[in-house]
C-alpha cells in the first residue's frame, strides 16, 4: 500500500489543520493507521493510533485532548483533526500502516512521505 499525507501548512498558534493520509495500491482495510511526527533536531515520536479492525484509538499524552484520529468508512482515508495548535507541534507528520496496532513506529510497514505543520506562536 502507498500512502501520501497532505494538509500541513502553517498556522497560528490556536489553530486547526487536517490532515489526511491517502492509500493506493490497497486501501486502509485491515491495517493499523498511525501518525508519527519529527520536530527539527528531535528523533520522532507517536503522535495517534487506529486500529486494524473496531474504533480503539491511542493517543500520545501530549495531544490526546486536542488531536483526533479518524478513518474513512471507505477505507481509503485516515484524518487527524489537530486543534488548539501549539508552537511545540511544529514537525513534519508522517502516517504509517501496519499490522499491528501500536506506538512503536518500528511495528509500522508502510509509510508516507511527510507533511510539514508549522505552528507560529
Amino acid at each position: 500500500v502507498q500512502l501520501q499525507a497532505s494538509g500541513g501548512g502553517l498556522v497560528q498558534a490556536g489553530g486547526s489543520l487536517r490532515l489526511s493520509c491517502a492509500a493506493s495500491g490497497r486501501t486502509f482495510a485491515g491495517y493499523a493507521v498511525g501518525w508519527f511526527r519529527q520536530a527539527p533536531g528531535k528523533e520522532r515520536e507517536f503522535v495517534a493510533a487506529f486500529a486494524r479492525t473496531g474504533s480503539r484509538t491511542d493517543y500520545a499524552d501530549s495531544v490526546s485532548a486536542r488531536f483526533t484520529i479518524s478513518r474513512d468508512t471507505n477505507g481509503n482515508s485516515v484524518h487527524l483533526q489537530m486543534n488548539s495548535l501549539k508552537p511545540e507541534d511544529t514537525a513534519v507528520y508522517y502516517c504509517a500502516a501496519g499490522n499491528y496496532y501500536s506506538r512503536n513506529e518500528y511495528r509500522y510497514n508502510y509509510w508516507g512521505h511527510g507533511t510539514l505543520v508549522t505552528v507560529s506562536s
